[in-house]
C-alpha cells in the first residue's frame, strides 16, 4: 500500500558540535517523546554514548491506545556533524526509516527529519493512517518542537 513521508525542520540556537551531541545520543530520545508515549530504551547505553553505523537499539513505546510495543532500529548510515538514518527493524510499522540531517547556519544550526514509513494491512492500514496514524505522528512532531525549543533556549 502507500509509502508515506513526514518532513519537519527547526533552526536551533547554538552550534552543530552540541546539536550533534543531543541528537546522536540515543538516551535523549526519551527526552523529546510526549510521556504519555512512556518511551523507555532498553538497549544499556553509557551516558553520552554517541550512535554509529550497525548499532541496534531496542526501546519500548506505547504509540497508541496504550499498548505496549517494542521498537528495534538499526542505525544505518552515520556522516558525522551532518546526518543519521535510523531503520526500523521490528515493530509497528511496516516501513520506518528517519534520516536526520544538522546543517550550520549563521543563525545556528537547520536541524531536519525526513521520515519515510509504510503502515501494515494493506488497505486497512491505509484507513488507520487517514483516520489516525498521520495525526499522531504529527502531533508526536510538535511536541518535539516544543521539547527541543525548551531544551535548547
Amino acid at each position: 500500500m502507500g509509502v508515506y513521508y513526514l518532513h519537519a525542520e527547526q533552526l536551533l540556537p547554538g552550534d552543530i558540535q552540541t546539536a550533534w551531541a543531543f541528537f546522536s545520543s540515543p538516551n535523549n530520545l526519551a527526552l523529546i517523546t510526549p510521556p504519555e508515549m512512556d518511551f523507555v530504551t532498553l538497549t544499556p547505553l553509557a551516558d553520552g554514548a554517541e550512535i554509529c553505523a550497525g548499532m541496534l537499539i531496542d526501546y519500548t513505546v506505547k504509540p497508541l491506545f496504550g499498548i505496549p510495543l517494542r521498537w528495534q532500529t538499526e542505525i544505518t548510515s552515520v556522516q558525522k556533524l551532518h546526518s543519521f538514518t535510523d531503520k526500523q527493524l521490528k515493530g509497528p510499522y511496516r516501513l520506518w526509516e528517519h534520516t536526520h540531517i544538522f546543517t550550520q547556519t549563521d543563525n545556528g544550526v537547520l536541524m531536519r527529519d525526513e521520515v519515510k514509513y509504510q503502515l501494515p494491512f494493506g488497505s486497512l492500514g491505509g484507513l488507520a493512517h487517514a483516520l489516525l496514524v498521520r495525526k499522531k505522528l504529527q502531533a508526536l512532531f510538535r511536541y518535539r518542537k516544543a521539547a527541543i525549543e525548551r531544551i535548547f533556549k
